[in-house]
């Protein structure tokens, strides 16, 4: 009980001094907005400019790198090819690398086992149950970072699911209107923002370093693991190989890519009934029949006792 006090003293006295620092920083910020709109920009400094770095580039990183190689040395091959591919899928390849990520799963799941020892301790009657929360603990801290992974790449995913069939419309217009392939994704990238425009700009940057179009591309459908973009990819590397005009293969996978996503639509909008007869049943009827049940089956306890 007393270590949950103490987390709970140190959280709110964590939370008291941010706000306390947004709220002083706040009015500088404004000040130094409007002297910019006035005399304009000014070179940053350098410990300003280290600053604008993320803390996790900072801090954390470094320290990572110290033991990467300590821990690393009996990682498999295989399991670093995985987490380099999960890496990919989640976009965070130039954040994180794979032996980075497996220092970071030990040290989550440090943490997790000692977080849970104490909150163990304080709950729990004896040292057994304790033991099974840290168990506990351990397990979650180690698989932690993996959810996350396959979070972030599974929210990447729809997000270029979803923009696709705008990618292409522009896309085709613009081969369409003259331009060539690699011009057209070059206008593309500039008129689109997203996850699609960041790998086809990644695309077209390893074409001008040396890369051929279709290992390029190739490439581009391993990154982002989509279906979708695959077929796409797949079909402009036959239509390059056989000399099929550009132009034609891009409408026709775009229109297919709108009937997919149309489909893709109503299949979720059919799934939404069965998935709201759970809430119902769990939920709303039971509220509904204390509401309506209530009253009447007290006056029948009333009448009969």
């Amino acid at each position: 009980m007393l270590e949950i006090v103490i987390g709970a003293v140190f959280l709110a006295a964590f939370l008291i001094t941010l706000a306390v620092h947004k709220t002083i920083t706040r009015g500088q910020a404004e000040v130094e907005q409007r002297v910019t709109r006035v005399v304009g920009s000014r070179i940053p400094s350098i410990r300003e400019q280290e600053l604008k770095v993320p803390l996790y580039i900072r801090a954390v990183k470094p320290v990572i790198k110290k033991y990467t190689g300590l821990l690393t040395r009996s990682m498999p091959a295989e399991k670093e090819a995985d987490l380099g591919a999960k890496i990919e899928r989640a976009g965070i390849s130039d954040k994180i690398a794979p032996r980075e990520l497996f220092v970071l799963k030990y040290a989550a799941a440090a943490g997790f086992t000692f977080l849970f020892w104490l909150l163990g301790g304080a709950m729990a009657k004896s040292i057994t149950q304790t033991a099974l929360i840290a168990c506990a603990g351990l397990a979650l801290g180690w698989y932690f970072p993996d959810l996350y992974l396959n979070s972030k790449g599974s929210e990447r995913k729809r997000e270029i699911e979803k923009g696709l069939p705008d990618v292409l419309d522009l896309l085709t217009v613009s081969v369409e209107a003259g331009l060539g392939f690699d011009s057209a994704l070059i206008k593309v990238t500039e008129k689109s923002k997203g996850v699609l425009s960041d790998e086809f700009r990644t695309m077209l940057q390893e074409i001008k370093m040396g890369k051929s179009r279709v290992d390029a591309l190739r490439d581009l459908s391993k990154r982002a693991d989509v279906d979708d973009l695959s077929t796409f990819t797949g079909s402009i590397i036959l239509a390059d190989q056989l000399g099929i005009s550009i132009g034609n293969v891009l409408r026709l996978q775009s229109e297919q890519m709108r009937q997919k996503h149309r489909q893709r639509s109503e299949e979720m909008a059919m799934k939404t009934p069965i998935k709201i007869i759970f809430p119902l049943v769990f939920f709303i009827f039971p509220a509904i029949f204390i509401v309506l049940l209530g009253p009447a089956l007290i006056q029948m306890s009333d009448t009969i006792f």
